[in-house]
């Protein structure tokens, strides 16, 4: 059986398999072919049965893959698989699994790295460091602030967690709000959007990116917000229409934002987002870990044996919800 997937985890999908007494027996079944960074597969794909698709491969060689007669299994070494809902043929019956879970606490830590540098204006900080100046500044605690997070899911209940932990109030939107929340204080249906942006000092997307929340967050949506809230998007940038975010930023509507995606990405030399004083910008990098290759190998040579065997797939995607 073949299986493509990308040459960084080439390696440590193979030292996974042989750690177990069963790996070599895995290994005789399955053939692996690697695609590089640049789109480039270092094999032959043909009658391909499983592919392991990283983000930011060229859209052909996506499509060139997605379109395998013999495809039977895609699994997403990111937690969104928008990337690949965009391609994927409508005949294509493959299963979709993701990377859900890999990311929750280094995603969680970003965004409260972005909550306590804005509470405590270190990027001022910084600046007058910069500058040798000695000039005391007024902060803020966070212990009784509130966060609305938009999307109590995996990713949002972690930061809810570590936000309750550090004597935050946690208000957040679900699909399912009578599902509720373990670290959420309130828990409301996206109907009652307006509630979370009017009444938290810091909302946090972590929404997954469908059909429904693509703009979610738009001009009307950001007025609702208080003036000195600040936007944390750790999702998708195409969640947040970005045009709006600079009027609302250069204009007052809101305190400020703290960005991890964009629309376009990288983001553009040009975009006025670089040169605002109430922004921070990171370039999609608060999934880093320097244990993600391990956790992406694990998990997916788990689902290996499963389909091996003839067993349920962990982290299965429903593509009618788009996660």
């Amino acid at each position: 059986m073949k299986i493509v997937l990308p040459a960084f985890l080439f390696q440590p999908v193979l030292d996974e398999i042989r750690q177990d007494s069963a790996g070599e027996g895995v290994l005789a079944q399955c053939e692996f072919i690697p695609v590089d960074s640049q789109g480039r597969i270092l094999g032959d794909p043909t009658g391909a049965e499983v592919v392991v698709l990283p983000w930011g491969l060229p859209t052909e060689t996506v499509a060139a893959l997605l379109d395998l007669p013999t495809l039977r299994w895609i699994h997403s070494v990111s937690a969104g698989v928008d990337h690949a809902l965009r391609v994927v043929p409508d005949v294509c019956q493959a299963v979709i699994t993701n990377a859900a879970g890999l990311f929750d606490g280094p995603i969680a830590e970003m965004v409260m790295a972005y909550i306590l540098a804005i509470a405590k204006r270190i990027p001022l900080f910084l600046q007058q460091q910069q500058r040798h100046q000695w000039h005391l500044l007024r902060l803020r605690e966070v212990a009784g602030c509130t966060v609305g997070i938009i999307g109590l899911g995996r990713i949002g209940t972690e930061v809810a967690r570590r936000c309750q932990g550090m004597g935050l109030r946690v208000i957040a939107t679900r699909r399912h709000p009578d599902r509720g929340g373990d670290f959420a204080d309130l828990v409301v249906g996206p109907d009652r959007l307006s509630e979370i942006l009017s009444g938290a000092d810091f909302v946090v997307i972590t929404a997954p990116l469908t059909p429904e929340t693509r703009g979610l967050l738009d001009r009307d949506a950001l007025r609702q917000m208080r003036p000195d809230a600040w936007l944390i998007n750790v999702a998708r940038g195409a969640i947040l229409d970005q045009e709006a975010l600079i009027q609302a930023l250069q204009e007052g509507w809101i305190g400020g934002a703290a960005l991890d995606v964009f629309e376009e990405e990288p983001l553009p030399p040009d975009s006025p987002l670089w040169d605002l004083p109430n922004v921070i910008i990171t370039p999609h990098n608060s999934w880093s870990t320097p244990h993600l290759k391990q956790r992406e190998a694990r998990l997916f040579v788990e689902n290996l044996r499963r389909y091996l065997s003839g067993q349920p797939l962990l982290n299965v995607v429903d593509r009618s919800r788009g996660y």
